[in-house]
């Protein structure tokens, strides 16, 4: 079986299930045949782990173009690429901030990436545990919170089943495709993606799909908290 029939076979499959345990996100899946879940990543610049945390911290509280700017910035101050553990270490914090960065951002980038380059960290080792160890591995690093892990277990990682509950943009697709009268609280957004499990990663791409169309912006560093 050839990499592309692998990979439908298997959106077939992930489609198949939340569409069947929830009727809500089963009318948006039919509305969008063509779907790709993973379009968007192709639009984003190439990431590692770290530099997907560096993506989402760069994007904390921070509307997409403000991020996109401030990415664009720090890249043309790497030469074009986001930068490395070390790499982010060997340049003034002054260079960082000027590029858009706030002081707080900036200790939590070079804090991460001191346990990365020391040691403490390994970022192999990271990518092979489980998503709820791996958060509290990465949470224990302040201005690292859950909403910024999230996104990370989406981009550099790939993972199946991830949900961004403390994510405006989602809390308001969810508002809107679920007809509700009240933006949902976080508790309230988990609650509705227990259906979707083990695909929630998939969900939530057609309910951000939803809330962005025609526009199809990335399903991160958008409004979001740590």
């Amino acid at each position: 079986m050839s990499e592309d029939s692998s990979r439908a076979a298997w959106l077939q499959q992930a489609r198949s299930y939340p569409r069947d345990a929830d009727p809500v996100l089963a009318r948006l899946i039919d509305d969008r045949p063509a779907f790709d879940p993973r379009a968007w990543l192709a639009r984003l610049p190439p990431m590692d782990l770290y530099g997907a945390l560096l993506f989402q911290v760069t994007g904390q509280q921070l509307s997409v173009p403000a991020t996109r700017r401030t990415l664009a910035r720090i890249q043309a101050l790497f030469g074009g690429h986001l930068p490395a553990p070390a790499e982010l270490l060997g340049v003034d914090p002054g260079q960082l901030r000027q590029a858009g960065l706030s002081w707080r951002k900036i200790s939590t980038l070079r804090d991460l990436a001191e346990r990365i380059t020391d040691g403490r960290l390994n970022p192999d080792v990271l990518s092979t545990l489980p998503d709820d160890e791996l958060m509290a591995e990465l949470t224990a690093i302040p201005g690292i919170g859950p909403w910024t892990v999230q996104g990370a277990l989406l981009i550099a990682l790939q993972r199946e089943d991830v949900v961004l509950p403390g994510d405006l943009a989602l809390r308001k697709a969810v508002q809107a495709v679920y007809q509700l009268d009240h933006l949902p609280s976080q508790q309230e957004v988990l609650a509705i993606a227990e259906k979707w499990r083990p695909y929630r990663s998939l969900a939530t791409g057609y309910l951000f799909s939803a809330a962005f169309e025609p526009a199809d912006v990335p399903p991160v560093a958008r409004l979001g908290s740590a």
